[in-house]
């Protein structure tokens, strides 16, 4: 039988990671735990069919080059630029923390300082793909809170990156193998370092800016969809690659910073929707490879080492992100979403790992507890996020009882003096194109959102909103649901829609519901729940384009 280790690798992880996945969500588990479960089966530490661990680890490079692809060409440099006031010194001082909690629990043990300082570091940085694929699973990727959690993940990813450059230099004074460094070689390194990191910034902006949109505008012209879609992936993967041979970043960084230029093209939202199949596949082996690295014998071996290190990612630095963003004067919603976010290591920390133990400054139980803290952190985040979840309503509630700008503090703000006007329940893509038609017909409208930061910014442009779930107790009421007209329902979960639409039938059944759908599946539900009209978009076109024919054939 020819020996193909590439592909038997590819093949058991997503079989594999599929079958545990449906098994996790029949048991109302993330898929996520089902990855993870599926790389312990494949590991080398379980009897059984054994993938390839290093060619599972550079295929999850590719999942985490282009989710920072695809994170990047929804992230304008603007969107950076806004949070730099918390996110660098909010993410340097949690690194900090981070790293004084893990040297501290290795001094304890009798572990030297070297190897205290490389564990309490992999303990600092959060995982992209555990980062991201919660915050767009629930819909906040582009919110303010969001964009804190991005922009507090890269400025730990630049951190990380001149760690790993810092570490091999300065190995030898911290007892591994190498030579020490005197003040000024180490000074120099440092210098070089930052140098390149400032440089890459430097060509993305002048050059990459100019030479990315460029590329992609022209291939689009060709008209070919199979150009286009390989010119998505050689800029998110060569602009990868070439950042971290060139400069020393990761490659992470550079995907990111490829996605970032490219948004401000006409053309990134198909370049999204290109990228997004491979994108989730490589992610899902991503989590595989993370569970092939574990040794679950160390639960025995060393249980209350574990359970320390767990502690320090999920509470500890959890703990003090959570101080960093109140004290910054967020909500707290904002500050237990950052928080959250970050209760969890990944890739980083591997890297990590790695070259401590190589450098002979980490031993093989430094390295498995920081493997075993990353295994169960991961599987513990997901965890957080639906006790978030559950939470949302009481601190929806609380944010309504503390007033935004210029509010008197009522617990939901009512307005009595609608008549005959448009409910519209949801502020996404959708709505906002559908509140600037509502504005150019004079029609009154006002708006129900969940996410703060966006009803702040309606009240403040003077449109009628209120912040919370549409079906939470009170909202309607204080929508004026009675005297409304129309009830326009753009979220995209048409579970939610259907809720949403029978309690409105309750308190108005005369009023005109419209809401949008993706499949005939689900116009027939939210028929069944009241809707009078269902729109989706496939249909829709398919009727503008019928009309446009019918029409030029009776001229």
């Amino acid at each position: 039988m020819e020996h193909t280790p590439l592909i038997a690798t590819i093949v058991g992880g997503l079989v594999l990671a599929f079958m545990f996945g449906m098994i996790a969500h029949r048991l109302k588990m993330p898929p996520l735990v089902g990855y993870l479960l599926a790389g312990v089966v494949v590991g080398p530490y379980t009897p059984g069919f054994v993938a390839d661990a290093n060619l599972a680890h550079e295929l999850s490079e590719i999942g985490v080059i282009l989710l920072m692809f695809g994170v990047g060409l929804h992230f304008s440099l603007r969107d950076l630029l806004s949070v730099k006031s918390i996110a660098i010194p909010g993410a340097i001082v949690q690194i900090a923390i981070a790293t004084l909690l893990g040297l501290s629990l290795a001094l304890a043990i009798g572990w030297p300082l070297g190897e205290g300082l490389i564990f309490g570091l992999a303990l600092s940085t959060a995982s992209t793909v555990v980062l991201l694929t919660a915050l767009q699973e629930r819909r906040i990727l582009e919110t303010k809170r969001g964009q804190i959690a991005i922009g507090w993940l890269i400025v730990e990813d630049i951190a990380m990156v001149l760690t790993l450059v810092l570490v091999p230099a300065l190995s030898g004074m911290l007892g591994g193998n190498g030579a020490s460094l005197d003040g000024g070689e180490l000074f120099n390194t440092m210098a070089l370092t930052i140098g390149k990191v400032i440089a890459f910034v430097a060509v993305m902006l002048l050059v990459g800016r100019r030479v990315i949109p460029w590329l992609l505008a022209r291939t689009a012209a060709t008209g070919s969809r199979e150009l286009f879609r390989l010119a998505v992936l050689a800029i998110a993967l060569g602009f990868a690659l070439g950042a971290t041979y060139i400069f020393g970043v990761s490659f992470a960084l550079g995907a990111f910073f490829a996605g970032m230029i490219l948004s401000e093209s006409e053309l990134s939202h198909r370049a999204a929707e290109e990228s997004l199949p491979l994108r989730d596949a490589f992610a899902v082996l991503f989590f595989v490879s993370v569970g092939m690295l574990f040794d679950p014998s160390i639960l025995i071996r060393e249980p209350w080492l574990i359970l320390a290190t767990l502690f320090i990612i999920v509470f500890g630095k959890s703990l003090a992100a959570y101080a960093i963003v109140l004290a910054f004067g967020h909500p707290l919603g904002t500050a237990l979403t950052i928080s959250a976010s970050l209760a969890q290591i990944g890739e980083f920390s591997f890297i990590l790992a790695s070259l401590g133990a190589s450098l002979g400054l980490l031993s093989d139980t430094g390295r498995d507890l920081i493997l075993s803290g990353a295994i169960l952190s991961i599987l513990i985040n997901p965890l957080l996020f639906a006790w978030l979840d559950r939470l949302k309503p009481w601190l929806l509630n609380r944010e309504d009882k503390k007033p935004l700008k210029g509010e008197s503090g009522t617990r939901i703000i009512s307005y009595p003096y609608l008549h005959a006007h448009a409910v519209l329940v949801g502020y996404g893509r959708v709505g906002k194109l559908v509140g600037a038609s509502l504005r150019q017909q004079d029609q009154p409208f006002i708006v129900l959102e969940d996410q703060p930061e966006v009803v702040q910014m309606l009240r403040e442009q003077g449109t009628p909103a209120l912040c919370g779930n549409a079906v939470a107790p009170g909202m309607m009421e204080a929508a004026n649901l009675k005297s409304a007209r129309w009830l326009l329902v753009a979220i995209p979960d048409a579970l939610e829609a259907g809720q949403i639409i029978e309690h409105a039938r309750k308190i108005n059944p005369q009023i005109e519901v419209v809401a949008r759908a993706h499949s005939d599946a689900q116009i027939e539900h939210l028929e069944k729940h009241g809707a009078s009209y269902t729109i989706m978009g496939e249909r829709e076109i398919a009727k503008g384009m019928a009309n446009w024919v019918r029409a030029g054939v009776e001229w």
